[in-house]
């Protein structure tokens, strides 16, 4: 297990503030808002690199530093004891974090969350509340 560890710390470190949208530049964010997702979590994160084939480790106990209410990270193997590519279409740490935000809003469990409530209570709220507000103004 020892050995486990010491791998472990050459593996990349993934932050999901790297692609979170709705954090600025200044706040951690690495890549385009265009490309970047809403929110993600470190489980999230985590099921997209075993889709990748990439081996990973959740370190939840762990926080980014500029903002380190946000708990947990990423560990990612990007290249095997050799030093080949565990998966030759990521070679870098910049094209994980593209691969894994293009994934992150196709992942099952964020798909449910995010549909439901927001078309239900977007069409339902707005037309309620502009009849209900136009008849006490007349």
């Amino acid at each position: 297990m020892n050995g486990e560890l010491a791998n472990i710390k050459k593996w990349v470190v993934f932050y999901p503030v790297y692609i979170n949208s709705k954090k600025t530049v200044a706040e951690g964010r690495r890549i385009s808002t265009a490309k970047a997702c809403e929110n993600p979590t470190c489980a999230e994160i985590s099921d997209c690199c075993n889709h990748l084939k990439l081996v990973n480790a959740i370190e939840i106990d762990k926080a980014y530093p500029r903002d380190f209410m946000q708990r947990g990270r990423v560990r990612v193997q990007l290249r095997k004891e050799d030093g080949t590519l565990c998966n030759p279409a990521i070679s870098s740490r910049k094209q994980l974090m593209l691969h894994v935000a293009e994934l992150v809003p196709r992942h099952p469990g964020r798909n449910k969350k995010q549909e439901a409530p927001s078309s239900s209570s977007t069409s339902t709220a707005g037309t309620s509340q502009s009849k209900k507000g136009g008849r006490k103004k007349r």
